[in-house]
């Protein structure tokens, strides 16, 4: 192997190397963040919302190389996929980790309420499918694994259904628990925020899945539509993908 391609993939290693660290970071917010809310502990609040700027940094850090490798390594094929993968996946993990902090923030405003202990319970379990969610999302990205990635999607319905029986809690407990109106919206927010977590997981598997074989989900849809238009032109077009 020539000694720049040797450079390359060491480089492209050091990406994914930095990618997993940033995760690690991130998946460090999600239980670390639960706590936080239902300890009702301001100072671990104060934290963890400064403790962002560290995974702000790293996401720079790590798209500032990947896309030095694009403009020095002019990757083709499935190396451009990896380095593009990467860009996306640092957006999803840092968008991830500022979930975490809006629930830190929200836990500030709600400070002194007293959770009842079904919406306790059911953000607990929230927190450990959102933490889960990443970990599988992550372990498709380093072992390649598209299949995994793919079953992200079912993986997450099962974090909507608890976000579902969350939302029906909160307004039961709004009724029968004296929780008042402002503690409500923020809890009603904060489980948008875990179940915008697990979809931020289900968008990594996508790009994995983009990265292994070049093929997104999305694009289903496109040859769909373009299936369409090339029949209402009575033809589909040269070079127009097959409808699945």
């Amino acid at each position: 192997m020539p000694e720049q391609r040797k450079t390359f993939h060491q480089e492209l290693d050091e990406i994914r190397d930095e990618i997993v660290r940033l995760a690690a970071l991130v998946g460090e917010f999600i239980p670390r963040g639960t706590e936080v809310l239902l300890a009702n502990d301001m100072h671990g609040a104060q934290e963890l919302i400064e403790a962002d700027d560290e995974i702000d940094a790293l996401t720079l850090r790590v798209e500032e190389q990947c896309y030095h490798v694009l403009a020095l390594q002019q990757p083709m094929a499935s190396d451009l996929r990896a380095i593009v993968t990467a860009v996306w996946l640092t957006g999803e993990l840092e968008r991830s980790g500022d979930l975490m902090v809006n629930v830190a923030k929200a836990a500030r405003r709600i400070y002194g309420a007293s959770l009842p202990a079904r919406l306790r319970g059911l953000i607990e379990r929230m927190s450990e499918e959102a933490s889960r969610l990443m970990k599988y999302a992550i372990d498709a990205y380093v072992e390649r694994n598209a299949s995994l990635g793919a079953a992200l999607d079912d993986i997450d319905d099962g974090l909507d259904q608890l976000h579902r029986d969350y939302i029906e809690a909160i307004f039961e407990c709004h009724a029968t628990h004296d929780l008042g109106l402002q503690a409500a919206v923020q809890l009603a927010l904060i489980g948008r925020y875990y179940e915008r977590i697990g979809d931020h997981a289900v968008n990594i598997g996508h790009r994995v899945q983009y990265m292994v074989t070049g093929w997104l989900p999305e694009q289903t849809g496109a040859a769909r539509l373009h299936a369409r238009a090339g029949e209402g032109n009575g033809d589909q077009g040269e070079g127009a993908p097959p409808a699945p």
